[in-house]
């Protein structure tokens, strides 16, 4: 089977481009956020490419005002991977590694966009994520994530809202590996085994630098991924990773959402930097089509299906799935080794399911007290 694909120089085994490997969970995926300093507007988007489903899915969100919309879209991949639009959104790669428009054409649901990135620092490729499930692979994925600013403009219901990038900053990430997509496996495993799963991820963007760091922990709080970057500003920017890496987090009672945290960095010469985060508001990353009852990634939608939501976010009340996965806007205040402060802003994503020693949990979804 050949597609576009096959006459880039891009192959990775004597396959054509359309069969990657053995696996059906794997997939190749775009994420974009971009959000005010103050965090008046926040935007989010998404497409996913399913090869072995031959599928591919997208959404886009934004929330104004206190309302989060989301639009969901999926159709049939036809194995044309090059082809990166579903529905209204598309997704182009104006330059690699520094520059990629989205766009959201017009659709019955009243919301519009045309939207650019623009990297403030390179993309910076995180550690490979590999974890089983007993024998079998339940994730085993590369991701690439960069920090930048946006220019363009969003229409609601024809109220417009301008992007520019003095005003409008975030983060965007590819990942493309395993991981579990689709329907799920019909036959479970054996033993069974109980989901544990602690995910915090911050991108942060502060007026002369960008940090990033991510965190997963098993049950008993030891991280089997972690990571921790700063970079200055500019294409050609040297990222410094660190040497030592810790996270702090206080959950807001009777969930599993912080409300605020605290980021360690050490670099080898061991020069400290601290970086404090509150908590101002939760994207839902069901927006996203992650852990959405309908919506999520790589599902059986049918060619061409479209779909919609919205809710106020003061209506959310609580943190059981679809709602656990989040995104918290978050204000940033980072303490540099001399004592010298920046201020920032960015995201804190979590995803907290199971035991976690460190933080008291002991079942699958109790809450802080």
């Amino acid at each position: 089977m050949l597609t576009k694909a096959d006459d880039f120089p891009i192959h990775q085994t004597p396959e054509p481009i359309a069969f990657s490997g053995t696996d059906r969970n794997f997939y190749d995926r775009y994420f974009f956020n971009g959000y005010t300093r103050e965090g008046e507007v926040f935007f989010a988007a998404a497409l996913g490419v399913y090869p072995h489903l031959n599928i591919m899915d997208a959404s886009f969100c934004v929330i104004v005002d206190g309302v989060q919309r989301n639009i969901h879209a999926s159709r049939f991949l036809n194995m044309e991977r090059l082809d990166t639009h579903v529905g209204p959104i598309s997704i182009e790669v104006v330059e690699p590694l520094q520059c990629l428009r989205v766009r959201v054409a017009d659709n019955e649901y009243g919301i519009t966009a045309d939207l650019t990135f623009h990297g403030r620092a390179p993309a910076l490729k995180e550690p490979r994520f590999t974890r089983r499930n007993g024998p079998r692979l339940l994730m085993d994925l590369t991701r690439m994530t960069q920090n930048g600013d946006w220019e363009g403009w969003i229409e609601i219901k024809d109220t417009r809202i301008e992007v520019t990038r003095d005003a409008f900053i975030g983060t965007r990430d590819r990942s493309w590996g395993v991981r579990p997509v689709g329907a799920q496996d019909a036959q479970p495993m054996v033993p069974p085994m109980p989901f544990q799963f602690y995910w915090l991820w911050a991108p942060l963007n502060f007026e002369d630098r960008i940090t990033l760091f991510h965190v997963n922990d098993d049950e008993h709080g030891e991280p089997w991924n972690l990571s921790g970057v700063i970079c200055p500003l500019g294409r050609d920017a040297k990222p410094e990773e660190m040497d030592r890496v810790r996270s702090e987090l206080q959950f807001a009672s009777g969930s599993r959402h912080a409300k605020s945290a605290s980021i360690f960095f050490e670099n080898r010469k061991g020069d400290k930097t601290r970086i404090d985060l509150t908590a101002k508001w939760n994207f839902y990353m069901m927006g996203l089509g992650y852990g959405h009852p309908e919506w999520s990634h790589g599902a059986h939608k049918g060619d061409n299906a479209l779909g919609y939501e919205e809710f106020r976010l003061a209506d959310i009340k609580d943190y059981a799935p679809p709602h656990l996965h989040i995104q918290a806007f978050v204000k940033a205040e980072m303490t540099l080794p001399d004592g010298s402060t920046r201020e920032g802003a960015g995201i804190l994503e979590q995803m907290i399911i199971g035991p976690h020693a460190p933080s008291g949990f002991k079942d699958i979804l109790d809450p802080a007290k």
